[in-house]
């Protein structure tokens, strides 16, 4: 028996009634979590940073070089900025949905950036980064979202 495609283009059966894809939607509650978590991380990945220069390996000639302590405060600024967005997007507020695109795409970047210090975890953050934009760009249930 085939599945037959309604005009939104996914299969009978993984729409929900209101025409939103469940996975989206939990998936924008999972990227709040998930912001929520990556803020706490960059905070205390700032704090180690800015408290102790020899806690990071130190990388030779890297092009973006930076002092530890100047990341420190870059992973501080952006971890909350992501903690405070993780929380709009969990109480659905309407703002949180862009700025956490942007602060996101922010994140991927910082870490690609501090991949040299902390390979995994550098790597680790730019796929919950990467699924956090696609949560909230795919993600078009509006009935949840307040502003």
């Amino acid at each position: 028996m085939a599945q037959t495609t309604p005009s939104g283009g996914a299969p009978a059966g993984q729409r929900a009634a209101g025409g939103e894809n469940p996975w989206a939607a939990s998936g924008t509650l999972f990227a709040g979590v998930l912001m929520l978590v990556e803020g706490v991380l960059g905070i205390l990945k700032g704090i180690v940073g800015i408290a102790k220069d020899d806690v990071y390996a130190s990388v030779g000639d890297y092009t973006f070089k930076f002092d530890v302590t100047a990341w420190g405060w870059i992973h501080l600024i952006v971890g909350i900025v992501l903690a405070i967005v993780g929380v709009g997007i969990l109480k659905g507020m309407a703002w949180a949905r862009g700025a956490g695109v942007a602060i996101a795409g922010l994140d991927i970047v910082l870490n690609f950036l501090w991949l040299p210090y902390t390979p995994l975890w550098a790597l680790i953050s730019i796929a919950i980064g990467v699924f956090i934009i696609w949560a909230l760009c795919t993600d078009t249930g509006n009935a949840r979202v307040r502003t």
